[in-house]
């Protein structure tokens, strides 16, 4: 099967894959609090560029354009000083090893097929465009999917491995056969200015998915999926106990979120190499089962913490919030069930929720309760003749200003205690207590 990369026939599409050409990014200091301020990454002009429809491309959605990609490709890497990029464009799928945090294919054991754009340990990589569109033409991998006949794991849209400083931009993506965006193992990501369109009924895709990544800025993005909208993780059970690169300062704003069967933002299931400092804010979440949900499980280790959520809309959601600890399958029998994730430090601020059917859903483990889970300021408009408003069990926390009252495991404590509620100033090393 060849990959044909459609675009919308609209306009003259620009499409601008100008990898490793120059110093296209750069790092600016701001007194500002957030990963998206303090460490800005720029667009600057490059030396050379070039239309992909100079070299034959057609954007009517039929096309092949291989050929295309390739002589453009091919043109602009004779510009390059050092190092480069690529543009995968196969005329097959290539099946590639399994990533070393997961120990095998997340759906299959075994290889996974390589991703329709991708990168391996590249430095200063920007995808963007005109406001054009990029289909990967997923309907064929949901079949397979849906019918158990994949052979591996299925690939993602955009894909960048063990990489350092990644722009995408000015685009949009439509219909992924798996991800939509997946920076894994990588530092100094900015992703803004997109969008990201996954049919609601296709089986378990999700939109951005940073994986053990440092340095994330997500913004102005719209996203829609069949499972999350965003997902954050870091690894799988003992492979990515061992491999041991967590997911850390995250900074995700003004973002429009919407799932199906998952959640607009999700921290997990596989999270063993660790999740913090991540900070949310000015984010609309709506027409999903979940809002915000935080997944582990025994088995899982690694952490959860260090999570500020503030300035939230939530419309028309089964559950406004969410964490669970028995949450997620593993890759094999060889994980230890002795190895117990530790869920802490996690405020949710300044919410206004409309058509909501729960609250919230808290059930921690046993052996690791959820601890310093900060609710404030949060009004939930619930949907009349809900069962129940709040479920809490293995969990302690503040609560203050919330309506309706959570669980009495929520308001033990004063948020304005040093085990409660924190600014969003924490996470860059300025902690202030409500």
């Amino acid at each position: 099967m060849a990959l044909i990369l459609s675009f919308m026939p609209s306009f003259q599409v620009v499409l601008l894959l100008l990898l490793a050409l120059s110093n296209a990014v750069k790092i600016n200091g701001d007194e500002s609090h957030g990963q998206c301020n303090y460490n800005k990454q720029t667009l600057q002009p490059r030396p050379h560029s070039v239309s992909i429809s100079e070299f034959g491309a057609v954007g009517d959605g039929k096309t092949l354009n291989t050929i295309a990609f390739q002589n453009a490709i091919f043109y602009l890497k004779s510009f390059a000083d050092k190092g480069g990029a690529q543009l995968y464009d196969p005329s097959h799928w290539e099946v590639v090893d399994p990533l070393p945090s997961y120990g095998r294919g997340i759906e299959i054991p075994g290889s996974r097929y390589r991703s329709l754009i991708n990168g391996y340990n590249v430095k200063d990589v920007v995808i963007t465009g005109d406001n054009g569109t990029i289909d990967g033409q997923g309907s064929v991998w949901w079949d397979w999917f849906n019918s158990h006949s994949l052979k591996y794991s299925r690939p993602h849209l955009v894909e960048f491995v063990d990489s350092q400083s990644v722009v995408v931009s000015n685009l949009s993506f439509v219909n992924a056969p798996a991800y939509g965006i997946h920076p894994v193992y990588c530092s100094n990501v900015h992703v803004h200015n997109i969008s990201v369109s996954i049919p609601l009924d296709s089986p378990h895709t999700n939109g951005i998915v940073p994986d053990s990544s440092d340095g994330v800025c997500i913004e102005d993005c719209t996203i829609t999926s069949g499972y999350d909208a965003i997902s954050l993780k870091s690894g799988w059970d003992e492979y990515g106990i061992a491999y041991g690169r967590p997911t850390k300062n995250v900074h995700i704003r003004r973002v429009d979120l919407q799932s199906s069967s998952g959640s607009s933002l999700a921290f997990g299931s596989e999270m063993s190499g660790g999740i913090s400092n991540v900070l949310v804010e000015q984010v609309h979440l709506y027409n999903s089962h979940s809002g915000v949900e935080f997944r582990t499980t025994k088995g899982r280790g690694g952490y959860i913490k260090q999570i500020t959520i503030s300035d939230v809309v939530i419309k028309n959601v089964f559950v406004a919030f969410s964490a669970s600890g028995q949450c997620g399958s593993h890759p094999d029998d060889k994980y230890d069930p002795t190895a117990i994730p530790v869920l802490d430090h996690i405020s949710l601020q300044n919410v206004v929720g409309k058509k909501i059917s729960v609250a919230g859903i808290f059930n921690g483990i046993q052996e690791s309760p959820f601890t310093s889970i900060c609710l404030y300021n949060i009004s939930l408009s619930i949907n009349s003749g809900a069962p129940t408003t709040w479920e809490c069990s293995n969990v302690s926390g503040s609560s203050d200003l919330v309506s309706p009252e959570p669980c009495s495991e929520l308001h033990s404590t004063k948020p304005n205690s040093p085990s409660g509620c924190f600014s969003l100033s924490t996470l860059y090393g300025k902690a202030s207590a409500f």
